[in-house]
């Protein structure tokens, strides 16, 4: 399983004092809160990070943050677009029947009830009623499927496969 997720993304300097506005990809803060350091990604370059404060910035899953050594808009503004990198116990909790995205990438998606394997999950993403799953068929075709209770069953992240419910939302 995948260790380390990209929690959030560095926006545009906020203040005079080198905090930049970071956007929560799971939609929590209190995570991104309790961070002591960080590893920024940008341009395929990953660097630590000590984080000197964190607070909440309303509206939205948005927090401000300070890095040490970077004390002006000019320095912050540096930072932006790099991707924030944490570790899986540093990550947002999951509730239950919840997963993390990058657990569910290249699970084999097999037809139920215990039928023969379509594809492979390729990528969740955000679609405007939900998280849409990305299938790439054994064809090398792509589909979209809703990632909800109705299309897929079982998903055993063990086993790394996931059941559709429906076979023909793949036509």
């Amino acid at each position: 399983m995948t260790e380390t997720f990209v929690a959030g993304l560095v926006g545009a300097p906020f203040g005079l004092a080198g905090f930049v506005k970071v956007r929560s990809l799971s939609g929590e803060i209190g995570h991104l809160l309790k961070l002591v350091s960080v590893s920024l990604r940008q341009g395929g370059i990953e660097k630590l990070w000590e984080v000197e404060e964190a607070l909440p910035a309303p509206p939205g899953p948005f927090v401000l943050i300070k890095f040490r050594g970077i004390g002006s808009p000019e320095a912050a503004k540096t930072l932006n677009g790099a991707e924030i990198l944490v570790k899986r116990r540093e990550a947002a909790p999951l509730k239950s029947g919840e997963f993390y995205v990058e657990d569910l990438k290249g699970l084999a998606v097999r037809a139920a009830p215990g039928g023969e394997i379509l594809g492979t999950i390729a990528d969740l993403i955000e679609g405007g009623g939900g998280m849409l799953a990305e299938i790439e068929l054994n064809k090398g075709e792509r589909r979209f499927v809703p990632f909800r209770g109705e299309f897929f069953g079982e998903i055993d992240l063990t086993g790394r496969r996931a059941e559709l419910l429906c076979r023909w939302i793949l036509e």
